[in-house]
């Protein structure tokens, strides 16, 4: 009789075990098609960036903005995810401790129109410089973080120039496409305008950088303007280059906030920080300025 009451015993927990399996299938079945889906897992996103918008200067409408918009393309795209600060302490290879990341986690800087002179020592700046030139990583200046560092030399090197006034302020600005080949810009086409506020780069020059959009001279008014210091009538828009290893874009675009919900705007930055991550490739050489708008 025991070796019988085994036998049973183990066909009851063996069919309970079948009948368990084929429930648990049917459920599974069943949900699939009504369950949402599994929203972006940190493990599979392949980039970080970390946004900075700390102001010490003017402080522009648009910096919740454009925070707000390369938060969502990197989630929505499931690219990266993103760190916004508004203050500077992320901006070091020190450990921080406290569950804190530091540059060293990071594979983006954006600096999203931070101004005047941000809270860095001359540690956090080595740090950053390093980051971009030595370790490859990527930066990408939106607007007015053309206005800013003034005091640190390598950073201008770093980007590029320093801001030096907008003479015709928020306006309707004629732009060329000056590299329709290049992924940011590709999309523009070969003349358009923009209602934005277009920077006058100073401690600039474009056999530095790989200039991407430009005002077109033949459509500006130059009469009774005192903002207007380059004789040259050149008026970078955007631009590419290299600083070491790393790569740097930089656009004056992205001054308003209705500029953010423009789809030609977003897609630039878009496209400008996988190019900045190495995504995608587009040359940074710098090429003479075309004829037609000199």
């Amino acid at each position: 009789m025991l070796p019988l009451r085994k036998s049973c015993c183990f066909l009851v927990l063996v069919a309970l075990v079948l009948v368990f399996d084929i429930g648990r299938s049917q459920a599974q079945s069943a949900g699939s098609a009504v369950l949402p889906p599994a929203p972006h897992a940190k493990e599979i996103h392949l980039k970080h960036v970390l946004v900075i918008a700390q102001t010490k200067g003017f402080e522009h409408d648009s910096v919740s903005d454009a925070m707000a918009a390369i938060y969502n393309m990197g989630h929505d795209s499931g690219l990266w995810d993103t760190e916004m600060r508004t203050d500077t302490e992320l901006l070091t290879k020190k450990d921080l401790g406290r569950n804190a990341k530091n540059l060293n986690y990071f594979d983006l800087l954006v600096f999203a129109s931070t101004t005047g002179e941000l809270d860095l020592d001359a540690s956090q700046k080595a740090d950053i410089l390093s980051f971009i030139h030595d370790d490859g990583k990527g930066f990408v200046g939106i607007h007015a973080a053309l206005d800013t560092n003034y005091t640190w030399p390598e950073y201008g090197e770093m980007i590029g120039g320093w801001f030096d006034q907008h003479p015709w302020g928020t306006f309707n600005a004629p732009i060329i496409n000056e590299a329709p080949d290049f992924p940011a810009v590709r999309h523009f086409p070969k003349e358009f305008v923009k209602y934005d506020e277009i920077y006058q780069p100073k401690a600039w020059s474009r056999d530095k950088v790989n200039v991407l959009l430009s005002l077109d001279p033949g459509k500006l008014d130059y009469s009774n303007n005192p903002r207007i210091h380059r004789t040259d009538h050149d008026f970078a828009v955007a631009w590419c280059k290299m600083y070491g290893k790393g790569r740097v874009f930089y656009s004056t675009l992205g001054h308003t906030e209705e500029s953010w919900q423009d789809p030609d705007i977003r897609k630039m930055y878009f496209e400008a920080i996988r190019w900045a991550l190495g995504m995608t490739e587009g040359s940074t050489m710098p090429h003479p300025r075309p004829a037609a708008t000199q």
